[in-house]
Parts: C-alpha cells; sequence; structure tokens
C-alpha cells in the first residue's frame, strides 16, 4: 500500500478526473504513479504535461525509455524500472537493451553518450564540464537533443522521488534494482 493515497479515478472530479480519463486513455490503464500525483491537480497536470510535451520531441520513444531506465537505476526507483521495463519492450527496447540502460550502456554509439551523460548528470546533480557536452556532440547529439535530455532526465527523477516517496505500489511485473556496493 503506497504511503500517499492513490485517488480513484471513478471518485475523482473535476480537472483530477478529466486528467486521469486521459492518463486511461493514452495507456489503456491509470498507473498508480498518476493516481498518487492525482492528490494535487496542479501535480498530475504537471506530469501529464511534461510526459506529453517530451512525447512530441526529436528524441526517439526507444531513447527516451533508455534514459528513464538509466536514471530510475541511479535513483534505485523499483516502481519507474518495473513501470519503464514494460513500457521500453512496447517501444521495441529488447530485454537486453533494458539490461544495458540500467548499465547505462548501449551498443549504438549516441545512445551510448547520452545514457553516459545521464549518469553523470544524475550523480553530479547537473555539474558538468564543457568536455562533457562536446562528447556529446561529437556523437551526433545536437543541442535541441541535448535539452530535450535534460527535460527527460528531471522528469524522470520527478517521478522517481515522488514514487521513492510515496512507495507507491508497483502495478506493472516487478523489476529491482540492482544493489550497490
Amino acid at each position: 500500500m503506497s504511503r500517499i493515497q492513490t485517488i480513484d479515478p471513478k471518485t475523482a472530479q473535476g480537472e483530477t478526473k478529466a486528467l486521469l480519463d486521459g492518463v486511461h486513455a493514452a495507456f489503456g490503464i491509470t498507473p498508480n504513479l498518476f493516481r498518487v500525483a492525482a492528490n494535487s491537480a496542479a501535480a498530475l497536470n504537471a506530469m501529464v504535461q511534461m510526459n506529453g510535451a517530451l512525447a512530441k520531441g526529436l528524441l526517439r520513444p526507444k531513447t527516451r525509455e533508455a534514459i528513464a531506465l538509466a536514471v530510475a537505476e541511479l535513483n534505485s526507483c523499483n516502481y519507474c524500472l518495473s513501470a519503464h521495463s514494460a513500457i521500453g519492450k512496447g517501444a521495441g527496447l529488447t530485454d537486453a537493451e533494458i539490461e544495458a540502460a540500467r548499465e547505462l550502456r548501449s551498443t549504438d554509439p549516441k545512445l551510448q553518450a547520452i545514457l553516459h551523460f545521464a549518469g553523470l548528470v544524475v550523480r553530479n546533480r547537473g555539474q558538468i564540464g564543457e568536455s562533457e557536452l562536446q562528447n556529446l556532440r561529437a556523437a551526433g547529439v545536437t543541442d535541441a537533443e541535448i535539452a530535450e535530455v535534460m527535460g527527460n532526465i528531471a522528469f524522470n527523477i520527478y517521478t522517481n522521488y515522488l514514487n521513492i516517496v510515496a512507495d507507491t505500489e508497483i502495478d506493472f511485473p516487478v523489476v529491482r534494482a540492482h544493489a550497490t556496493a
């Protein structure tokens, strides 16, 4: 049971109900993450809007899911690891690609550079050097894509932390973070 209550879409009202109905229409389910965020219409709206805006960007779904998996692993967010493992498969990631993303690895040089960068950003709280941006550009990542990578990192930190604080009940096949030394 979550430490922050989940809002039942059937009893939600007003803007919260409309947002939860939109989530259900988009995903075919109403994941518990959104039901936790629904305690605040503003928080839920922010989540829905940011997710929707980033989905319309330059980064392919597989790239966004790889970033989500990397960030969730770094933050030990079991809910997000579970959700993005399932969503990642739907976006075309193989089991091997899902595991690799969790380890900040990819056989694709551009995605490898993005995952390495995401790891540095999360571990160093955004404090990175000019050389890291140059490494991204050398791998073919544009400044527009860098901005979207940052948006995806920020969005996933928000969802990771909300789920960790709430101890959101996992409603996907369960995936656990790797034990760290």
